[in-house]
């Protein structure tokens, strides 16, 4: 995907321009082509869809429960409706405490209806936290909230925040850890893959926020090493958490479009955005990036100012859904892609597809990580299998569209700070 060709097939003009930076000289500096004021106007659009409830459902009791290693949010409403989310529970044995006394209180005894007026408070009370410690534990509550509100309208959860574009969601494969030398990847990712009917995936390059890379070289060789193993027919894409400098991204992402790379994630620390920007600039291949975002407003900036082509929010790690889908809005106004970076622990697959399934600007291939077996569900409308095609079919029921063991979850204690 070249991506100047991408805007002006969108219908975007590309401003020419020149910066130097350590000696490398960028291409056209880019603008996305949108005003500030046109994204805070899409920013101050409502997402949950109101209308579809007549009356309040006024939530009675909120419990971050757990069970060995799974840790569930359960939320009942005053007329006995309940619903369920599965934690990131990565991160959740050490947020528990901010969930269950700064974010629990304010959901008891409120209309879950206003959900975006109760997700202001939160972050009113607690914006000083603003990051993942209370992202997490926001987007826990929400989509247990979500959950129950889909189960009393009898729609999904993508029904709730947005219209559905996809049923199905085709998936790309994210493997391989650093570490290894690049042939040790290469069969470590030839492993991983094994017989499933992938189209797409995506592997790490460089050392992690800018750590030195182990063993050196690696990702040089490994680049071309991969294309050259599954063909021009493979989408591939990389993920260098950060990992280079400016000058080192450049460089690598030059390597990457010569082998055809679909887009190149976070090439330098997350949380530097005018080097995002700058490697952007040198770059034809698209940027993707947002899995460790906080801000809206920082994904404003950057989609105004198109340092990525393709945003990727994480649904927990950002706050949830209705914020994903805020951030996602933004990006189609600008004739940005989204995919989102998937949370690989608990149900973060089910999350992800509900999200991508209303998404008009949804990427190519959608982030995988395999399926949780700790879980004892069912799910009357998609058997959650990876078809011929590489693709899952979403699924349609109430809420998130699972049914999980009554039982199951009976196992699971409160958590209390």
């Amino acid at each position: 995907m070249d991506r100047r060709k991408f805007f002006k097939s969108a219908g975007f003009s590309l401003a020419g321009g020149s910066l130097l930076l350590n000696s490398c000289a960028p291409a056209e500096v880019m603008d996305s082509g949108i005003s500030y004021s046109h994204l805070d106007e899409i920013l101050s659009r409502p997402v949950l869809k109101k209308e579809l409830f007549t009356d309040p459902v006024i939530i009675e009791q909120v419990s971050l429960l757990r069970y060995g290693g799974s840790i569930l949010c359960r939320v009942v409403s005053s007329d006995g409706a309940e619903g369920i989310s599965v934690s990131n529970d990565l991160y959740m044995t050490s947020l528990y405490p901010i969930f269950v006394q700064r974010v629990q209180p304010h959901f008891t005894g409120k209309d879950a209806v206003q959900l975006e007026e109760i997700m202001k408070d939160v972050y009113l009370y607690n914006y000083k936290l603003q990051g993942l410690a209370l992202w997490l534990p926001l987007a826990t509550a929400e989509m247990a909230v979500l959950d129950m509100l889909g189960k009393i309208a009898g729609k999904s959860m993508g029904e709730l925040i947005g219209d559905i574009h996809h049923t199905s969601i085709p998936l790309y494969l994210a493997n391989d850890n650093r570490g290894r030398s690049a042939e040790e990847s290469l069969a470590r990712i030839r492993e991983n893959i094994g017989d499933w009917p992938f189209k797409a995936l995506k592997f790490k390059v460089a050392g992690r926020m800018h750590s030195e890379e182990h063993p050196p070289g690696r990702s040089e060789k490994l680049i071309p090493l991969v294309r050259e193993t599954f063909g021009n027919e493979m989408t591939l894409y990389t993920d260098a958490n950060g990992g280079y400098s400016v000058k080192e991204a450049i460089k690598t992402g030059k390597l990457m479009e010569e082998y055809n790379y679909g887009y190149f994630e976070e090439p330098v620390p997350f949380d530097w955005y005018e080097g995002t920007k700058q490697v952007a600039d040198a770059l034809d291949m698209p940027l993707a990036g947002g899995e460790q975002e906080p801000s809206l407003f920082n994904f404003r900036w950057m989609i105004k100012n198109n340092a990525l082509q393709v945003v990727q929010p994480d649904q927990f790690y950002f706050g949830g859904m209705i914020r994903s889908v805020q951030v996602a809005r933004m990006a189609d106004a600008a004739g940005i892609q989204c995919t989102p970076h998937m949370s690989g622990r608990g149900l973060g697959y089910l999350y992800m597809m509900h999200f991508v399934s209303v998404l008009p600007n949804a990427a190519s291939f959608h982030e995988f990580k395999g399926f949780s077996q700790r879980f004892e569900m069912e799910c009357p409308t998609s058997s959650l299998t990876i078809d011929e095609e590489g693709e899952i079919k979403v699924p349609t029921g109430p809420g998130l569209g699972v049914i999980i063991d009554p039982d199951f979850i009976e196992k699971h204690q409160i958590v209390k700070a």
